[in-house]
């Protein structure tokens, strides 16, 4: 069975928003190096409408900037939670009807991890369904100030630390799972 992991940019103050602007001083070699091991770890992605959006205007456009990583990004399979969404491109399906059923059948196929980046509103579904395997949240030394928030308004959940990874500019990689 494959494992479901939720990657996700936060900030000291818990906020979510807008990584392109606080996260790039840190976006050094070793931030790299744990980026590409999850990609490339995993063999497809899950994303969110908003995620699906971002993403999909910018990456097809890096791969030459991006290299390898690049090329991973743009070519895995792309599975997008969305209500509105009617079709999708860059290697992309929209996932229709039960979207925990359709995560959880995904999991059961055969292949390497599913790697979901953002968080949102699809996180609802995924934890009432303990669909989730592990949260990666990468704890940036900053303080947003403002901004969407990680996991607001999702009911009180218990997670186990399972590692954390530290790097040289205080980014820490936190990786907990399900209780």
């Amino acid at each position: 069975m494959r494992k479901l992991i939720e990657s996700t940019f936060v900030t000291l103050d818990g906020s979510i928003g807008s990584p392109e602007k606080w996260g790039v001083p840190y976006w050094d070699e070793e931030y790299n190096g744990h980026a590409s091991e999850l990609l490339f770890a995993a063999d497809a992605l899950l994303l969110g409408r908003e995620t699906y959006e971002s993403f999909a205007a910018v990456w097809p456009k890096m791969e030459g900037a991006e290299g390898e990583y690049g090329a991973r990004m743009n070519s895995l399979p792309k599975h997008v939670a969305s209500r509105t969404l009617k079709s999708a491109e860059w290697n992309a399906t929209v996932i229709e009807g039960d979207v925990a059923e359709e995560v959880a059948r995904l999991k059961e196929q055969p292949g390497r991890n599913i790697l979901k980046f953002g968080t949102g509103e699809l996180d609802r579904t995924l934890l009432e369904h303990r669909l989730v395997d592990e949260y990666h949240f990468w704890m940036f030394p900053v303080i947003a100030g403002g901004g969407e928030r990680l996991l607001d308004g999702i009911d009180t959940t218990h997670l186990k630390l399972v590692k954390s990874t530290p790097f040289a500019s205080g980014v820490i990689v936190l990786t907990y799972a399900p209780k």
